[in-house]
């Protein structure tokens, strides 16, 4: 993982709220989200996880998780 999927996560996640690893894996390369979350939530960032159903190619139901990227946490007031 490269500082600069970090920062593509990053700015996706500030540009549409949220992300899944699919979404990740297609647009980034990035492998391992829940790694670069797990580096941007020590980093400070408040990122919360839902868990939503998506149906996949064979048109089963399967869940994924959904990063949501809330706020920063030394931001708050």
């Amino acid at each position: 993982m490269c500082n600069t999927q970090i920062a593509d996560i990053l700015e996706h996640l500030h540009k549409h709220g949220s992300i899944t690893s699919m979404q990740a894996f297609k647009e980034y390369g990035a492998t391992r989200l829940s790694a670069i979350i797990f580096k941007l939530k020590h980093q400070g960032y408040r990122i919360t996880t839902e868990i939503i159903q998506v149906e996949t190619r064979h048109g089963r139901k399967t869940n994924v998780a959904k990063y949501v990227l809330k706020e920063i946490e030394h931001e708050k007031g």
